[in-house]
């Protein structure tokens, strides 16, 4: 086999893991919300996600235990954030709103990067990337549909934005380890750890022996379909996170983080298609032109920056970061 078709063919991998990330990670809000929907907290569910994919992951945490030593501040800030933060937000928020719309809400998070990267960090940012600013902007305008005076429930969106703030802080802990070569943290073992340190916030924060756990030993209504609890849980932990996470990572390996990122930004047209078709959620027209104008903005910026080592300016969390792409992480 000549080198050319083996490269060739390690790209066609990569692909199909990106967008089987992007498949697993879009399937989580409509897994999650006829649980919800039948009487569980969306902080229970939450809580059933993060420990159970912690305890499938808690071989790689043992094998990485190094970085408890050599990364504990990355570790806690990327449990608190960019794990625990990011899905109790989103889980409370479709709680409230429809999926599609609280997934939308949350791809500001690139734009979002901006801001820290311009006015914290006091880097200049180019007009590319700002470009992408506005067009996220805008396209969320349409999502929410500002001119009939935003009917969304106001505290759902304010949900979804803190899912989108929190995922600004999983992309700069991302780009805190990228920068280290040999010595930079393998993603695999941060993930593991942020799940056991997502765990125990949530742990305090959700109080699980409060949960009504009969609810996960009957059924819930998928648009008025029957589906098995124990189902629907099983999707959430070992499909929409594990496998999502994993299958996620090992295609940014594969791939560069720009081309993974184009794919992974399909998660939010799989996450509206699924809530479309399995939970009768419908968009409007405007709504989905407004969704797709915030896919390209939140895309440019970024994808706007330069590599590292360029003196040019920068456009957001930077491209080295290996945790994630364009991914939203829910």
């Amino acid at each position: 086999m000549s080198e050319s078709s083996g490269v060739g063919r390690g790209k066609g991998v990569g692909l199909g893991l990106a967008l089987g990330s992007a498949i697993a990670f879009g399937g989580s809000g409509v897994a999650a919300k006829p649980l919800i929907e039948a009487g569980l907290d969306p902080l229970h569910v939450v809580w059933l996600r993060v420990a159970g994919a912690a305890l499938v992951m808690l071989p790689l945490a043992v094998r990485h235990r190094a970085l408890l030593r050599r990364r504990p501040a990355l570790l806690a800030g990327f449990g608190l954030l960019g794990v625990a933060g990011v899905q109790a937000f989103y889980f409370a928020s479709i709680s409230r709103i429809p999926v599609g719309v609280a997934l939308l809400v949350e791809y500001l998070a690139p734009a979002l990067v901006l801001g820290w990267v311009r006015f914290v960090q006091r880097r200049p940012v180019t007009p590319a990337a700002a470009l992408g600013v506005i067009l996220a902007v805008g396209g969320l305008a349409c999502v929410v549909e500002v001119w009939s005076g935003l009917s969304f429930d106001a505290v759902g969106l304010l949900l979804a934005l803190g899912a989108a703030c929190c995922q600004v802080g999983y992309f700069v802990l991302s780009d805190q380890g990228s920068d280290s070569g040999a010595d930079a943290p393998d993603p695999l073992g941060v993930i593991a750890y942020g799940l056991l340190v997502g765990t125990g916030v949530l742990t305090l924060v959700a109080r699980p022996w409060t949960m009504d756990w009969s609810v996960l030993g009957g059924t819930a209504h998928m648009n008025g379909t029957p589906v098995a609890a124990p189902l629907l849980l099983s999707w959430i932990v070992l499909v929409a996170t594990v496998v999502a996470y994993v299958t996620g990572v090992v295609s940014v390996r594969r791939l560069s983080p720009q081309v993974a990122g184009v794919v992974a930004c399909l998660e939010a047209v799989i996450a509206t298609v699924l809530a479309w078709v399995l939970l009768g959620e419908h968009l409007s027209a405007p709504q989905i032109i407004g969704g797709a104008i915030v896919l390209v903005g939140a895309f440019i910026a970024q994808s706007s920056a330069p590599a590292k080592s360029s003196p040019e300016p920068v456009a957001g969390g930077g491209q080295g970061r290996d945790l994630s792409t364009c991914s939203t992480v829910v």
